[in-house]
């Protein structure tokens, strides 16, 4: 009885001390096929496009400089990026469409609001301008 009490204890230690530690981020794994995968458009062909729709669908989270402040950010969990930093653009456009396509976690899939290819390419396309 003794030992299943000190092993209640020690468990109920363990739970406090995990609950207060802080969780990694998964790390956003994108698929081989994406990560190779050419960008079709002309970056330099519909870049308003990009940027009407970047400012429809992407600048509430990740607000108007892509700096990841934008009003609904604060609901977010995790990490929004900052989409002018070295590390961000040495993302391939691949890897960005795939992200911007499918989403993961807080942030949420784009191919049924936005079901054509070509407007989540001009969106990658609008977000390389924001590099510093």
């Amino acid at each position: 009885m003794k030992a299943l009490k000190i092993v209640m204890i020690v468990g109920i230690v363990s739970m406090a001390f995990y609950s207060f530690t802080t969780t990694i981020q998964e790390k956003w794994i994108v698929p081989d096929k994406y990560v190779n995968m050419k960008n079709p458009t002309d970056p330099a062909v519909d870049l308003d496009i990009g940027k009407s729709l970047y400012s429809k669908h992407c600048k509430s989270c990740h607000g108007k400089e892509g700096y990841g402040d934008g009003p609904k950010a604060k609901d977010v969990e995790g990490d929004l990026g900052d989409f002018s930093s070295e590390e961000y653009q040495a993302q391939t456009d691949g890897e960005l469409f795939y992200k911007s396509s499918f989403g993961y976690k807080d942030m949420p899939e784009y191919t049924k609001k936005m079901p054509d290819d070509e407007d989540r390419w001009l969106i990658v396309n609008y977000m390389r301008t924001l590099a510093e």
